[in-house]
């Protein structure tokens, strides 16, 4: 479903239809010709769980809780509306399927009927295999989430409804923005719980900048994230711990002119001390960050400027 927003001219539309209601997978809002060549992307905050995945759950507070990149919707959606920056939100909830991991990321052992064609496992890595796959099996400080096995026909429906149609949708926002623009940035936006001290002395970062160690994006953007970051007197890493996953490597293709980061953002920030709802900070960040946003863009505006291409929206 479709809708506008005649104040600001921006298109809200609807896609794919999480399984079990008739919620919508997702939301993109995107102007027919953006303030910025940047697409906002968040893929773990959905809270939309139908009654019969809790069911389901051994322990669903627990669960949906670690799962979700907590209301990072809420800072994405402030982000989108100071800096006019397209924005897609994920509401099927990360328990239900993971965006950021490939349609084959599977540990098919918790399939009541196994894998029709690929074996045990994914080809992709240990994730799978330790827990974090398509579809989260097992947490630390809870073990199994399920219980019981879940039907292959079931995961099969996950990935038609929500990842496939999601990812198309990314895709889509990603070469419109290439269109008008030259080039696009998609910053793929997710919370990290507070990082542990590597020593006495050490200081953690509070934002990690991820861009597959320079396979998803030109180096020049996230040197650029980290220079506007230290200017803020903000504790920053890159690519470690976190560089990213499937998003990045799906939609991150630099020869064509499309770049994609990851923003990790340390939930202290903006939640409040159970890590669960909002807090006051988090207007301040949210300026903060669209700042980011805002310098970021001019690095991709000013890439394409200096290989003498038209900017449209100049």
């Amino acid at each position: 479903m479709t809708k506008r927003d005649p104040g600001r001219s921006i298109r809200v539309t609807d896609g794919g239809q999480i399984p079990g209601s008739n919620h919508p997978a997702f939301t993109l809002q995107m102007a027919e010709k953006s303030a910025v060549p940047i697409l906002l992307a968040v893929p773990h905050a959905g809270r939309h769980y139908p009654e019969s995945l809790r069911e389901r759950m051994r322990d669903p507070e627990f669960s949906t809780l670690r799962l979700e990149d907590r209301m990072v919707d809420v800072l994405a959606r402030d982000l989108a509306g100071q800096t006019g920056a397209p924005l897609i939100v994920a509401h099927a909830p990360r328990a239900m399927l993971d965006l950021n991991r490939a349609d084959d990321d599977m540990d098919w052992s918790m399939i009541a009927d196994g894998s029709p064609t690929r074996g045990s496992h994914s080809r992709s890595n240990r994730r799978a295999r330790s827990g974090l796959g398509l579809i989260p099996r097992r947490l630390s400080g809870l073990g199994e989430i399920w219980r019981q096995r879940i039907d292959h026909g079931e995961v099969t429906a996950r990935i038609e409804s929500v990842h496939a149609p999601y990812h198309k949708a990314v895709s889509q926002a990603l070469s419109a923005l290439r269109q008008q623009w030259g080039a696009a940035l998609l910053i793929d936006m997710h919370s990290m719980p507070p990082l542990k001290k590597r020593h006495p002395d050490d200081t953690p970062a509070e934002f990690v900048i991820g861009d597959r160690f320079g396979a998803s994006s030109d180096g020049m953007f996230s040197a650029a994230a980290l220079r506007y970051l230290a200017r803020q007197d903000r504790r920053a890493a890159h690519n470690r711990p976190y560089a990213g996953g499937y998003v990045l490597d799906r939609h991150g293709k630099p020869s064509l002119g499309i770049h994609a980061i990851q923003l990790e953002i340390c939930r202290t920030l903006y939640l409040d001390s159970r890590l669960s709802e909002p807090s006051a900070r988090l207007p301040a960040l949210a300026k903060m960050l669209a700042g980011l946003v805002r310098n970021l863009a001019d690095e991709v505006s000013r890439t394409e400027r200096d290989k003498g291409l038209p900017i449209a929206a100049e």
